[in-house]
């Protein structure tokens, strides 16, 4: 293939979704939702206080451990609405989008909105990118073929059994996004706001634990706190695990258009209501990828456009039930070690490479 021919071709592709993008602004599909957001907000903040009424009448008994069960299912909403805001798709004000979510993620979810909006800015710009995407980093669990070689021993034997630990690790991923939280905010000039968030973020976390302390005998706060944070880990790992976990890794070197880049990495999850609002929408993955400031009841009105879009110019759309998601994800976990040097091969994106 010629040069000419490759830079025909890139443009090509370049203008999908520059057509795509102009057929989903005419259906009026990137409007705001300014109704819908205001009700799951009230009714997320109506639920919260409702618990936490509940805690207190109850008082000093192993029932408890049910309104703690609640609030993690509610906290996981909050990091939903949290990430909605960060993405500009409650509210035409930047301003408003930003210290909506900030102060929904740090006063009701104990989060901190600088921190993870640097993270997941980073994940959306290169979905399943060797060395720019951070959700495939090195950590805990090895997400690439070239992690699992590093690791022998005990690393090694985990590596290959990580798939069947992943889920069970999931409820220790609440304290983890506490300590990363915390960590970040108590580095100086880390985000945005520091002083604020930090005091934000601080106080929820300090007040919660001393308010079940005093409220309850240590070993039902303890129980309390440890089912609640397990649970709320468990809700949103189990929400961001399915959308790109097993999908293709992508060569740290390899160029791919916009609209390839975040429909070929991105896995839809099916599943109706239940699964839309377990998932706080993300299980419309491509959709949202695709367009990030889009607000989450559109993602299910845009998602037909979309996979015909795709059908019509020959590109992978892939969406399974929540179930063989899961399988997909332990699968892909426990063998990534065997699979590609290099899963990502694509015909169409080898032209496109340095």
């Amino acid at each position: 293939m010629t040069t000419d021919q490759v830079l025909d071709a890139r443009q090509r592709h370049v203008s999908l979704y520059t057509d795509l993008s102009k057929m989903v602004r005419e259906r009026g599909l990137l409007r705001r939702r300014y109704a819908y957001y205001w009700t799951r907000i009230t009714l997320a903040i109506a639920a919260f206080v409702g618990i936490w009424v509940g805690v207190f009448m109850l008082g000093n008994s192993w029932f408890q451990l049910i309104f703690a069960a609640a609030l993690g299912v509610v906290v996981t909403q909050f990091g939903f609405l949290g990430h909605d805001g960060a993405h500009q798709q409650i509210f035409a004000s930047a301003r408003w989008n930003e210290w909506t979510s900030r102060v929904l993620s740090a006063v009701f979810a104990g989060l901190s909105y600088g921190w993870w909006k640097n993270k997941h800015n980073r994940h959306h710009a290169a979905p399943n990118q060797v060395g720019r995407d951070p959700d495939i980093a090195p950590g805990a669990i090895a997400f690439t073929p070239e992690i699992v070689a590093e690791r022998t021993g005990f690393a090694g034997w985990f590596a290959r059994h990580q798939g069947w630990l992943f889920f069970p690790l999931l409820t220790l991923e609440g304290v983890n996004l506490h300590i990363a939280s915390v960590r970040t905010l108590l580095r100086p000039g880390a985000v945005a706001h520091q002083r604020a968030e930090a005091a934000m973020v601080l106080v929820r976390l300090v007040t919660y634990v001393v308010v079940l302390l005093i409220l309850l005998p240590p070993g039902k706060a303890s129980a309390f706190i440890g089912l609640q944070m397990g649970l709320f880990g468990l809700c949103l790992g189990a929400s961001f695990a399915p959308n790109h976990k097993g999908m293709p890794i992508v060569p740290a070197t390899m160029k791919i258009d916009f609209l390839r880049r975040q429909v070929l990495m991105s896995r839809n999850v099916r599943g109706g209501v239940f699964v839309d609002f377990v998932m706080g929408g993300l299980n419309y993955q491509i959709e949202h990828h695709l367009f990030p400031s889009m607000p989450r009841p559109n993602l299910k009105r845009v998602q037909p456009l979309v996979r015909e879009y795709c059908a019509e110019h020959a590109v992978n759309y892939n969406e399974v039930g929540l179930f063989q998601s899961y399988g997909i994800v332990i699968d892909y976990l426990n063998n990534v070690g065997l699979r590609a040097r290099d899963p990502f091969s694509c015909p169409l994106v080898s032209q496109l490479r340095d």
